[in-house]
C-alpha cells in the first residue's frame, strides 16, 4: 500500500485496524534510530522576531509546530481534532452559567523539563507575560479577552473573563498560553534566540548559523507529565531550501516524512503511486488563503474597487492550473469545512464577471484601469505562491479593468511590512487556531486583529462576535457567523481565494502517518513510530 486516502475523523475505527495489521501500537517505535522530518519552514531572527519560538511571539504555522511539541498548555485537542480535553491540567470548566468564569487544577507534583517546579504561578506569569507583552505580531489578540488571573493554590487557576467566550477552552489549547518558566523567561519582553523552557512532551535542541535555525532535535522529555503517548524518543527536523530537495531527501531515505510545503505537481506525482516505497496520506484541512486589503489606503480603500477585485478573479481556474485540484475554491473567510460556513461571496457575485465589475466601478466613478500592486511572500507559503500572484495579476489585468503589478518578498520583510500597513493589497494564508468558527472572523475583525488592519464594523464587532461567544451550543450561533459572513462579502476588507487540502508523504517504515497532522495542521510529531517496511 503506497497511497492512503483518509477523511478524520470518520475513520478512527478503521485507522486502528490499519495500523493494527501493519505493526502499529501506542507502543510503535520506542527507542530505536530517530524519525528524520522534512521542512521547508525557515527560522530566522530578525529585530522584528528576535525569538521565533516565545510563545509572546510566535504567530504562525511553523513555529507552533514547534512550540506544541515542546510547552505544554492547560488544554489540548484531541488527536483527530473536535473539543479540546486537558492536557497539563487534571480537569477544567466552566464555574458559572455565563461562560465568564474559568477554573483548572494542575496535575500534581508537574515540572518543566529543566527540573523547575511548574505550579499555577508559572501559568498565571505565562498569560501575563504576553498581554503584557502585547507585540503586535504575536498572539495577544487570543488572550485579550482576559480580565484577571487568579491562583487559589499552587494547583488552581481562575481565569476572570471581560465577557462570556465559550471558545476559551479552544484558545487556552493554543501555544498563545503555552506554559513558560516563570525562573528563565523576563515578564516584561522577549527572549532572544531560540532557546525553550517548557513542559511538552519533548525538548528542543537547535543548531543555527547566521541567526537560523539548521537543525533542531526534539527528545523525549522524561519529566513530560500529560495525557499525550510518545510513539518515539526522537524526532529530527532537517531544513531544505525547496520542496524539490525535501523530496529528494525522502526519496533516497534521508528523510523518513516530509509536509510542509509540498508543491502541486510532487502532490500529483506521488499520488500517481510512481514509488512503492513512499506513502502520499491526504486529509482534510482548513488552511485558507486569501487576499488583505488596507482600507486605509488611497486606492484600496474604495469599497467598489475591492468589490471589482471579488467580481473578476476566477477562483476555479487559479485552483485548477496552480494548484492542480490540491485546493478547494473558497468563498468565504469561513471554510466549508468549518460549522456555519456560508457561500457569502459566490452568492453576492456569482460566476466573474468582468461587465458586472466595470459597472461596480463605473457606478462609484472610479476611473479604470485601476492601479495597484499586490504584494506576496517568497518563501513561506510554498513554491506555488509565486505562480499564483502571477495568474492573479493576469486575471486582473486582462479585464482591462486593472493595471496590477506583483512583487515577492521574504517573510522576515513580508510580515513586518504588511503589519505596518506598507501594502496596498496582499496575499496571507491563515492555519486556525481552533476548529471554531469564531477563529475565521475574530481574529480578523475584532480590534484587535493580528493583520493590523483599519477596517472597523461595528455589527461585528460588538454585536456578532460577543454574541455568538455565549452559545455554549455552537450551532445555536450559526446565523450570526452567517451574517457576518455576508457583511465581509459585502465589504471585502479580505477577499478568500481558497481552501486547502493536507498531505504527508512518508516512507513506507513510519507508522502513525494518519496522524501528523491534525484538522488544525498541528504537527503531531509524538505520533511517528518505526514499524515493518513492506
Amino acid at each position: 500500500m503506497n497511497r492512503k486516502t483518509l477523511v478524520l475523523p470518520a475513520v478512527v475505527g478503521l485507522l486502528a485496524t490499519l495500523l493494527a495489521a501493519c505493526g502499529g501500537s501506542d507502543e510503535a517505535g520506542d527507542g530505536g534510530e530517530p524519525i528524520v522530518v522534512g521542512t521547508t519552514d525557515a527560522f530566522v531572527t530578525t529585530a522584528d522576531y528576535p525569538a521565533p519560538f516565545d510563545p509572546a511571539l510566535a504567530y504562525e504555522a511553523g513555529a507552533w509546530n514547534i512550540l506544541r511539541n515542546t510547552f505544554q498548555t492547560l488544554m489540548a485537542l484531541p488527536r483527530s481534532g473536535g473539543d479540546p480535553t486537558p492536557e497539563a491540567a487534571e480537569k477544567c470548566s466552566f464555574s458559572d452559567q455565563k461562560n465568564e468564569s474559568y477554573r483548572c487544577t494542575l496535575h500534581s507534583g508537574m515540572q518543566f523539563a529543566n527540573g523547575h517546579a511548574l505550579t499555577a504561578e508559572d501559568v498565571k506569569f505565562s498569560i501575563e507575560r504576553t498581554l503584557a507583552i502585547k507585540n503586535p505580531n504575536g498572539p495577544v489578540g487570543l488572550l485579550s479577552n482576559i480580565d484577571a488571573v487568579e491562583t487559589p493554590s499552587d494547583s488552581e487557576i481562575v481565569f476572570h473573563l471581560k465577557s462570556p467566550d465559550a471558545t476559551f477552552p479552544h484558545k487556552l489549547a493554543t501555544p498563545a498560553a503555552a506554559i513558560v518558566d516563570s525562573e528563565a523567561y523576563d515578564g516584561t519582553k522577549l527572549r532572544d534566540g531560540f532557546q525553550t523552557d517548557g513542559s511538552g512532551p519533548y525538548t528542543l535542541q537547535t543548531e543555527e548559523k547566521n541567526g537560523q535555525v539548521v537543525s533542531a532535535v526534539f527528545s523525549r522529555n522524561p519529566n513530560y507529565e500529560g495525557s499525550l503517548k510518545l510513539k518515539n524518543d526522537e524526532v529530527e527536523m532537517r531544513f531544505f531550501k525547496d520542496s524539490d530537495a525535501m523530496e529528494e531527501a525522502l526519496q533516497k531515505g534521508e528523510i523518513d516524512l516530509m509536509t510542509r510545503t509540498m508543491a502541486p505537481d510532487q502532490v500529483a506525482r506521488l499520488e500517481r503511486g510512481d514509488s512503492k516505497s513512499i506513502e502520499l496520506v491526504e486529509m482534510p484541512g482548513q488552511e485558507i488563503r486569501y487576499l488583505g486589503f488596507d482600507t486605509d489606503d488611497s486606492t484600496a480603500g474604495k469599497t467598489a474597487v475591492r468589490q471589482a477585485v471579488a467580481q473578476v478573479i476566477d477562483r476555479q481556474a487559479l485552483v485548477r492550473d496552480v494548484y492542480e485540484r490540491t485546493a478547494e475554491p473558497l468563498y468565504s473567510i469561513v471554510p466549508s469545512s468549518v460549522g456555519s460556513h456560508v457561500n457569502s461571496f459566490f452568492n453576492k457575485y456569482g460566476e466573474p464577471d468582468v461587465t458586472e465589475a466595470r459597472k461596480t466601478l463605473r457606478a462609484a466613478g472610479v476611473e479604470t484601469p485601476v492601479r495597484f500592486t499586490l504584494h506576496y511572500t517568497t518563501d513561506h507559503y510554498g513554491p506555488a505562491t509565486a505562480k499564483e500572484f502571477k495568474a492573479l495579476q493576469a486575471q486582473l489585468n486582462r479585464s482591462g479593468l486593472f493595471n496590477v503589478s506583483i512583487e515577492g518578498v521574504p517573510w522576515k520583510d513580508f510580515r513586518p511590512a504588511q503589519s505596518n500597513r506598507d501594502y496596498a493589497v496582499y496575499g496571507m494564508g491563515w492555519f486556525p487556531d481552533f476548529p471554531d468558527p469564531d477563529n475565521f472572523i475574530d481574529p480578523f475583525f475584532a480590534k484587535d486583529n493580528f493583520l493590523n488592519s483599519p477596517y472597523r464594523n461595528d455589527t461585528i464587532r460588538t454585536q456578532l462576535i460577543p454574541q455568538t461567544r455565549q452559545q455554549a451550543q455552537r450551532t445555536a450561533a450559526a446565523k450570526d457567523f452567517e451574517r457576518a459572513q455576508d457583511i465581509v462579502a459585502n465589504d471585502v476588507p479580505v477577499l478568500p481565494l481558497w481552501q486547502g487540502k493536507q498531505y504527508v508523504a512518508a516512507r513506507d517504515d513510519v507508522t502513525g502517518v494518519e496522524w501528523a497532522l491534525n484538522s488544525s495542521s498541528v504537527l503531531q510529531l509524538w505520533e511517528l513510530g518505526r514499524g515493518i517496511s513492506g
